[in-house]
This record gives structure tokens, sequence and C-alpha cells, in this order.
């Protein structure tokens, strides 16, 4: 017996698509959870720059472009985590992360973590409410 709503996969060709058994989103009910986005540029498929602030800004448009497919905004979003590779690079990653979330930000985690990918600066994923 499940006791979990319906859900519903979120995809859209304008984030990267899924390198593994994971999908961009999943919506439950009112909730959209989209798992850890790195920095691929969609239209290239290759990273977004070697800078944490290429990486971020490319991640953030990313969850963007999936919380636009699912009929969601930024504004939607109520919570984060952010992985950085490096915790020195915060600042750097903050000043762009408020660029798109300037008025009512999230409730936010920031760790630093070891990321897989050797380039890779910074992973995000978000917790969004219809």
């Amino acid at each position: 017996m499940s006791y979990c709503l319906d859900k519903e996969i979120i995809r859209t060709t304008k984030a990267p698509l899924p390198l593994g058994p994971y999908s961009q989103g999943i919506r439950v009910g009112d909730f959209l959870f989209i798992s850890a986005q790195a920095p691929i540029d969609p239209m290239k498929g290759k990273l977004a720059g070697l800078d944490i602030e290429s990486q971020t800004r490319q991640i953030l448009s990313n969850i963007k472009s999936i919380l636009e497919s699912a009929g969601l905004a930024l504004s939607n979003v109520v919570k984060v985590t952010v992985f950085l590779k490096s915790a020195g690079d915060f600042k750097k990653m903050n000043d762009i992360y408020m660029e798109f979330f300037s008025e009512n930000p999230p409730a936010r985690t920031t760790v630093e973590a070891s990321l897989p990918v050797p380039d890779v600066l910074v992973t995000i994923d978000a917790v969004a409410c219809r």
C-alpha cells in the first residue's frame, strides 16, 4: 500500500538531462523537488565555466527552467541546499545567488562537500511549493 500522493516526473530540455537514475524534478501534490543541478549548459552540453560565478549562475538558470516547465517560478522555491567544493567560494556564490533570490529568499543550507566531478565547484537542489 502506497501512502505517497501521485507523483509526476518533470523533464525539460532547457536544463541538463539526467545522466543517471534520477529525475530533474518530481512533483508530489503541491511540492516540486528538484534534483541537485550541475553547472552544465544544456544547449552546449558542457560545463558553463570554471569559476564559481558562472557555475552558480548556470545552475540557478537550470533550476529556473525546471520550475518554469512545471508552471512555477523562483518565487515558489521554499528550500535550497547548496553544495560547495570550497567554503572559500561562499561569498562569490552568495552574490550570484542574491541576483536570483533578492526578495523573500527561501530557507537555505550551504555545506562544503566533496563533489564527484573535478571541475564542478557547486551543485544546488531546491524544493518549491505551488
